[in-house]
């Protein structure tokens, strides 16, 4: 299930309730979003108004956690160029301690140039950053004695206590539909995670991850690839066995327009069966 933080569903009482939902249907996971700032007036590539609130995702999941008891806490995904890798791995930790080892990492290198020039970082960037930065958190999770030296982040002498709980930090998902983005899943990331309207789309998205296998080098570490797909649109029983079909992990669910809490529970309720 993804997207519940924003909008009509963003508030206390309405993440309680859903939250509780879920949890009773046997969700498996529930995944949000992440802007810090949105482009006013909105932009074709903006995903919502400026105006629509969205709650930062590590703060919305930490609520959660302390809501819920089972359910896997993702974030689908977290643009991380916008976030230093040293505070966010901090973050990041906590989260998982506090939750049980239920925290789940997806990220992305992001897209709208205001919002990720308002952080101070340029658009040409992003995607040097977002590798530089993977390899700084687990440096800090993993290392007995952690040291990165890159171009954008640089630390040895110090370490950051508590570890998370899962052996070697939360498991890490790359989001995105680029070469890029399925370049970095197969060489930095435990899995991928995507999003689209169709079984189709999902079909070629694996072509890319297929087709960046054969050009870098995946580390044993990391074990096969994990797939994870939202699907933007309502699923049937013949959309769910198509998905299933393609070898994926998760199917996730996306109750959208999110504009009303009801209509958002009663959409879990319809697609309890189904998916994530």
């Amino acid at each position: 299930m993804f997207g519940i933080s924003a909008k009509a569903t963003h508030g206390p009482r309405a993440t309680a309730r859903l939250a509780a939902l879920a949890e009773e249907l046997g969700y498996r996971s529930w995944w949000v979003g992440d802007h810090v700032a949105l482009p006013d007036p909105r932009t074709p590539d903006s995903p919502m108004d400026a105006g629509e609130p969205i709650l930062d995702p590590l703060v919305h999941l930490a609520y959660v956690a302390a809501l819920t008891e089972r359910i896997e806490l993702g974030t689908g995904i977290i643009i991380l160029p916008q976030r230093h890798p040293v505070v966010l791995a901090k973050q990041l930790a906590s989260l998982d301690v506090l939750s049980g080892g239920r925290l789940r990492v997806g990220v992305g290198a992001g897209y709208l140039e205001p919002e990720l020039a308002a952080i101070g970082v340029p658009l040409a960037e992003r995607g040097a950053r977002t590798d530089e930065y993977l390899d700084a958190m687990t440096a800090l999770w993993t290392q007995p004695a952690p040291a990165f030296h890159g171009r954008h982040v640089a630390f040895d002498h110090l370490d950051a206590h508590p570890r998370p709980v899962q052996a070697g930090g939360p498991r890490i998902l790359i989001g995105g539909h680029s070469p890029a983005a399925y370049r970095r899943a197969v060489a930095r990331g435990h899995g991928w995670f995507g999003a689209g309207d169709s079984p189709d789309q999902l079909a070629a998205n694996l072509a890319g991850l297929r087709k960046a296998a054969d050009e870098v080098e995946r580390p044993a570490r990391l074990g096969p690839l994990e797939l994870n797909y939202t699907a933007m649109t309502p699923v049937d029983s013949e959309a769910h066995r198509r998905y299933a079909a393609l070898g994926l992990s998760r199917l996730v669910v996306y109750p959208l327009p999110l504009d009303d809490v009801q209509e958002v529970a009663d959409y879990l309720r319809r697609h309890a069966r189904l998916a994530d």
